[in-house]
């Protein structure tokens, strides 16, 4: 269905077809969408066959894109144009599929334009390097060059459910600017803004050769994406047991796994606290708190503990949250209702080991409100793992050895927030802690489409993401030397 006629609310059922190199394949067997505040049916895609898998991926690797840096310029920035002019519709279609408050949709697809933008940019810079091999008593007079070339094999894209657009695109935008081909499955939960996205790029001349969008039970076509001879590297972003499991199954296959975070805000005594407090409650309940990089630890110094949590349950209480589609909403649904009863269960769990609840933990299917705890501890499985949701998780700490050892003490290292003005203890924290990246009176997710983005320990391999470094991983590096 066409970005452009998307229903204003969940009524119309959306049918899709598979996308193979283009053409529209329809199936018997069906998925059905649901919208998450009314649980209504809005929608069904198809359950792709190992067969068409194996096709997809035939045609990817069987093609070899010619497209000129401006062509492939060209195509990125037309899609770009068309995706800001459908802006609406786009930001209606997330809405219907995933739950998140229109406000959030919006800023999802202009998000999306800021990565085609880049990617566009990015596909007219040259990043070969020369290097002169004079360089010793036992070199020549020679040069030595280096080309960037697209994979031999295709690139199989997973995606999740949390940025039905932002995601995929993140996959695909650089993919486009350095000719290779991909195969996408992305999330069964959300899959319908993945389609319209392959639908517009099609439209702007990207070759139906260079994407296939294919929809399915993970557990009967999972692995022949990851496994098949026509695979050269797999992009993952997603949990990180999945991630794992990935990492496992694709034996010799170049891997860009982007997992889980489990990303602190840490506030000095120094800070402003009134600053401190707004980044607090926006990193936790933007996107309904399901962002691999939503504050989901917040470390604050005792001294000034007190004073800081009365401002974020001030700013808690005036999140608006409910039905995602009414515009003056700050919040939706989370993605479904079982995802919503979990936060409750850990949220309880924290509550009956000594965490004083101070607002929320309220349920009503999948709308889970903004959620603030104090006094709690980092062995309580609500900062221990990663909840995925809009809770808030205050922990007090009393020196700043001791805040960097709660902010290491985690499997995860995606990225932090740190609240202070002063450069020698910034300096310490940048220096010390275990993650990706440090945000200094930030959020722990701010970052440009372009920069480097990715963590370490289980929230990845340290490969990174964002634009440019996504298009070097799917790239590959040919050296070739000539006479001075």
């Amino acid at each position: 269905m066409s970005a452009s006629v998307v229903p204003s609310a969940p009524r119309e059922l959306i049918r899709e077809s598979l996308r193979i190199a283009g053409e529209k394949v329809a199936h018997d067997r069906v998925i059905e969408v649901h919208h998450p505040y009314s649980g209504a049916r809005i929608g069904t895609v198809p359950k792709a066959t190992l067969a068409d898998v194996r096709r997809a991926l035939q045609i990817a690797r069987g093609f070899r894109a010619t497209l000129t840096r401006h062509e492939r310029y060209k195509i990125l920035m037309t899609a770009g144009a068309i995706i800001a002019a459908r802006r609406e519709a786009l930001a209606r279609l997330i809405t219907l599929e995933s739950g998140l408050c229109l406000k959030d949709s919006q800023y999802e697809v202009g998000r999306a334009s800021d990565v085609l933008l880049f990617a566009a940019n990015q596909a007219l810079v040259d990043d070969s390097e020369v290097f002169s091999c004079d360089l010793t008593a036992h070199g020549k007079s020679r040069k030595v060059y280096t080309l960037r070339e697209p994979l031999l094999g295709a690139i199989t894209a997973i995606t999740p459910f949390n940025h039905p657009l932002n995601q995929v695109i993140h996959k695909l935008a650089p993919a486009i600017a350095t000719n290779n081909r991909v195969v996408l499955k992305p999330s069964e939960k959300t899959p319908l803004t993945a389609f319209a996205l392959a639908d517009i790029l099609y439209e702007a001349g990207l070759p139906p050769e260079m994407l296939s969008v294919l929809t399915g039970d993970p557990a009967e076509i999972a692995d022949e994406l990851l496994t098949s001879a026509d695979v050269d590297l797999v992009t993952f972003t997603g949990g990180v047991a999945v991630g794992k499991y990935i990492a496992a199954k694709a034996v010799y296959k170049r891997q860009v796994l982007e997992l889980g975070g489990n990303d602190p805000i840490i506030v000095l005594e120094d800070a402003d606290l009134e600053e401190a407090a707004t980044l607090a409650a926006s990193g936790s309940y933007k996107n309904s708190g399901q962002r691999c990089t939503a504050v989901k630890r917040i470390l604050v110094q005792e001294s000034v503990a007190e004073r800081f949590v009365e401002l974020l349950v001030e700013r808690t209480r005036a999140v608006k949250y409910g039905d995602p589609f009414d515009p003056t909403m700050d919040m939706g649904t989370v993605i479904d209702e079982p995802s919503a009863q979990r936060f409750e269960a850990v949220v309880h769990e924290a509550v009956a080991a000594g965490a004083k609840l101070l607002i929320g933990n309220v349920r009503r299917g999948a709308l889970y409100s903004p959620t603030v705890l104090d006094r709690v501890t980092p062995d309580m499985t609500v900062v221990r793992l990663e909840t995925f949701g809009p809770v808030s998780p205050v922990i007090r700490f009393k020196t700043v050895d001791e805040a960097i050892r709660i902010s290491n003490g985690t499997a995860y290292g995606l990225s932090s927030s740190l609240c202070t003005n002063r450069i020698d203890l910034i300096t310490r924290f940048i220096q010390e802690l275990h993650v990706g990246s440090v945000n200094v009176r930030e959020v722990p997710g701010y970052r440009l489409e372009v920069t480097p983005f990715g963590g370490i320990k289980d929230s990845g391999l340290g490969y990174k993401e964002g634009v440019r470094e996504a298009m070097r991983s799917f790239c590959n590096t040919k050296t070739y030397s000539l006479p001075w």
